[in-house]
């Protein structure tokens, strides 16, 4: 899923951290709620977060972001 990801484009990958954000605080909801399955999958999206912010910091320094 990586790889996937580090071919995005700058604009790409904003988009796609911004709908992971949004899903992210749906699944807090929920869990507050109750109705979660898998409750180790807020981690896996923290995380999956976290790399996309990586990747869109390192275009920017690479002055990609444009």
């Amino acid at each position: 899923m990586a790889k996937k990801e580090k071919e995005l484009s700058y604009s790409e990958l904003v988009v796609k951290r911004n709908e992971m954000k949004k899903k992210y605080m749906d699944l807090r909801f929920q869990m507050v709620i109750g109705h979660v399955d898998n409750p180790l999958q807020k981690r896996v999206m923290r995380r999956e977060i976290a790399r996309l912010n990586t990747l869109i910091r390192q275009k920017e320094l690479a002055g990609e972001n444009k």
